[in-house]
């Protein structure tokens, strides 16, 4: 008798665990189909008088998948236009330099427009790839600017010298462990340090001379790593409107000879695991490179 209902238990119990999986699978099913598209109308396949949006996001720490996005919207008839909203106190010099040469291929070979739009930050290397595109927005608060170079790091030699604990290094050149957290720089490599930092401002001037309509020395007399708010931005003549994402859709569409309401088209967004579905976003809780930023020796246009 204990025998029979240990095996009527058994079935109930694998019947139960199937029947999860295929609800489970149904359900995933579904959910990858209704977010397959990536965007507010559709995937890259939708009609109709496109835009294409881009989202800059976060610190700038590599150029994908923005490059790789707007390379893709760039390289498509049908999209009209791009819009690269902003929302970005910028990152790492070539990172941002990258997208900057993106944005500056897409006006000069696709003959496309490219406009920004600039949400709470576009700051620094966001700035940068900005100054790239043919129209900046932003809004009267947003915080525009911040043009300027940075390297930080920690330096844990105190630390060391406490814990009785010794910093062994073996190089082949004076200059070789420059930036090495446990010890001071030199005088030379801080000149050093600060030969590689101008000469990356230098270039930042000039980027935003050259996209802005500007003189270099003009640029220079501002380029004290501030930020501004959107409305002095533009009696700065850092930014063309002061208006939001919507004014923005609205003018570059009426520009490229949309009329009525354009469809926007974002890029496919990834697509979640199963343990994603499961357990819900769980990168709040592991190591991203934003948050080992500050563990990195680098050169940055950052605002901070």
């Amino acid at each position: 008798m204990a025998d029979g209902r240990s095996r009527t238990l058994l079935w109930v119990l694998i019947g139960g665990g199937a029947f999860f999986l295929f609800v489970l699978a149904v359900f995933s099913i579904v959910y990858l189909t209704l977010h397959a598209g990536g965007g507010e109308t559709g995937g890259i396949t939708s009609f109709g008088d496109r835009i294409g949006v881009v989202d800059l996001d976060g610190v700038i720490l590599s150029p994908q998948p923005v490059v790789g996005q707007l390379k893709k919207f760039g390289d498509d008839s049908s999209i009209k236009a791009i819009i690269l909203h902003v929302n970005s106190p910028g990152g790492g010099v070539a990172a941002s330099e990258e997208i900057y040469r993106e944005v500056k291929r897409i006006r000069n070979e696709k003959k496309k427009k490219i406009v920004v739009s600039i949400e709470s930050v576009g700051a620094s290397g966001a700035y940068y790839v900005a100054s790239a595109s043919d129209k900046i927005y932003a809004d009267q608060g947003s915080i525009v600017g911040s043009i300027g170079v940075i390297a930080q790091w920690v330096n844990y030699g105190d630390l060391l010298k406490w814990a009785k604990l010794k910093d062994v290094v073996i190089k082949t050149g004076e200059f070789k462990d420059t930036g090495n957290p446990a010890r001071d720089l030199t005088p030379a490599e801080q000149a050093y340090m600060q030969s590689l930092i101008d000469n990356m401002f230098g270039q930042f001037i000039r980027a935003v001379a050259d996209g802005r309509g500007l003189k270099y020395e003009d640029v220079k007399s501002f380029a004290n790593g501030k930020v501004w708010s959107g409305e002095q931005a533009m009696s700065m003549k850092l930014i063309d409107n002061v208006g939001d994402f919507e004014t923005a859709v609205a003018e570059t569409a009426k520009s490229v000879g949309i009329k009525g309401e354009p469809t926007l088209v974002r890029p496919e967004k990834e697509r979640k695991t199963l343990l994603d579905l499961l357990l819900g976003d769980v990168s709040q809780y592991l190591p991203s490179r934003e948050k080992m930023l500050e563990q990195q020796v680098g050169f940055y246009y950052l605002w901070k």
